[in-house]
């Protein structure tokens, strides 16, 4: 492949080359993602029954299956411009230590306050609550990324700000949990006992350390039951991937400005939002038949609803207050082993990406999370920066393919997601370099008991 050998290190946008819209996949999918369904009638969703928990912007976001560019609001722009355009890095040093004919590029989120991507889509959804003249905002956190990037959403817009967070990441991540208390968010460890579903919960599975499904209860709980506050999400919904495909605008132009074509694109999967925002605008060349690319999905072992799921209709939550989306799902009930990529212990996988991938228009894998590990030792021995547990699920991947390239003479250029950094992920570092961190692959007997209580939904 023909491609300028003078790459710079770094390759940024200049601040007039921002996207000004966000690009929703949804236009250009022939299946479109299956509607959301009301669990009581079975019946699709509409506006007004999903604006009872979601601001009234957003609901139109996630119904619009036919508007393919959205402009984004002045405001956000700016706030973006706080840490955007994020920078794509050619991963020179690792190709070198991989001796490897392949050229890697990753796209780096980290370099903000909140340590993630997630940034991108708090401060959207954070904007619409403020201008709907809501008082604040419930939501649930995994590893800690979403919530501390809520949070700093909220203190610039003067919102409340209420985060339920896995009670796995609350205890192994207290410094992630003291940011968040730094820009003034309420966290509470869930399940807790400050939430009817949170009870239940607990007198169902007595000890668990909590789930992503558990937490998403307790803040829809909290939101529909306080006056002036709505409920948002950091991954899953169409919404999110909204917002979150200036990360692949972003990468798509800086390739672009350099003649760059990837081949492969590769990134963590846990409710969807970083892959799909990554892959976004390259699957929209794919699905309107301008280009062809390699799209791969990373997932845990631990947590394999694409690789191991069933596509149907599901709940949302634990605790079954969620609407059902039809979805790659372990069940709702399932809760997975409390491994260290707490952002990717979601039992379902977002609707876009599960038709994606059930059309057959990317792949997925699962790994185990010590091999995770020493992909994100290696990575962070050579370029410098320690990557987020979630992120170096994609990192494995990416250096999987690059010694396939070793292995056969092919010179493909692989661009993966690097979503976040793990400074906050000291302790599963120390697991790791202790040789205490072990791999927990649920059985066939496991997945079974979560896919008995998936819905009858014909």
């Amino acid at each position: 492949m023909a491609e300028n050998t003078k790459i710079p290190y770094k390759i940024y946008l200049e601040e007039n080359e921002m996207p000004k819209q966000w690009y929703n996949m949804r236009a250009d999918m022939k299946n479109k993602p299956a509607p959301l369904l009301n669990p009581g009638t079975l019946q699709p969703m509409t506006a007004e029954e999903l604006e009872h928990v979601f601001c009234d912007e957003l609901v139109k976001q996630e119904l619009d299956d036919e508007t393919a560019y959205f402009d984004i609001p002045q405001e956000i722009l700016d706030f973006y411009k706080m840490y955007r355009p994020s920078p794509l890095v050619r991963a020179y040093c690792l190709e070198k230590a991989l001796d490897t004919p392949a050229k890697i590029y990753y796209k780096f989120e980290g370099n903000n306050t909140s340590g993630s991507h997630k940034l991108n889509s708090a401060i959207a959804q954070a904007y619409y609550a403020k201008k709907q003249g809501l008082k604040g905002v419930t939501t649930e956190t995994g590893a800690g990324q979403w919530g501390t990037a809520l949070s700093m959403a909220c203190a610039y817009l003067g919102l409340d700000c209420n985060v339920y967070m896995v009670k796995c990441s609350y205890e192994q991540k207290p410094f992630r949990r003291e940011v968040m208390h730094t820009y003034g968010a309420n966290v509470t460890p869930s399940p807790s006992d400050t939430t009817n579903v949170g009870r239940q919960i607990l007198k169902e599975f007595p000890g668990t350390t909590g789930s992503l499904g558990c937490a998403i209860s307790e803040a829809v709980e909290a939101a529909t039951t306080r006056e002036g506050y709505r409920y948002v999400l950091g991954s899953v919904l169409s919404q999110v991937l909204l917002h979150q495909s200036v990360i692949g605008l972003e990468a798509k132009a800086a390739m672009d400005k350099y003649h760059i074509t990837p081949d492969v694109i590769i990134g963590c999967a846990g409710g969807g939002s970083n892959l799909g925002g990554l892959i976004a605008p390259f699957m929209g060349e794919k699905l309107r038949g301008e280009k062809d690319y390699q799209f791969i999905a990373v997932e845990p072992a631990s947590c394999p609803s694409l690789t191991r799921g069933k596509y149907a209709y599901d709940f949302c939550d634990t605790g079954k207050v969620c609407p059902l989306a039809k979805m790659y799902t372990l069940g709702s009930g399932f809760i997975p082993s409390a491994n260290h990529a707490g952002g990717l212990r979601y039992h379902g996988m977002s609707s876009v990406l599960s038709q994606l991938y059930d059309d057959g228009l990317m792949e997925a894998v699962s790994v185990e999370q010590t091999s995770v590990f020493e992909a994100a030792t290696r990575f962070a021995r050579v370029e410098g920066i320690l990557p987020a547990p979630e992120s170096s699920h994609a990192i494995k991947v990416a250096i999987d393919e690059a010694l396939k390239c070793k292995e056969t003479g092919e010179e493909k250029t692989i661009l993966f997601g690097l979503t976040g950094t793990g400074y906050f992920d000291m302790v599963a570092y120390e697991k790791f370099n202790n040789g205490e961190m072990t791999d927990y692959i649920p059985t066939d007997e496991d997945l079974e008991k979560g896919f008995a209580g998936l819905p009858k939904v014909d």
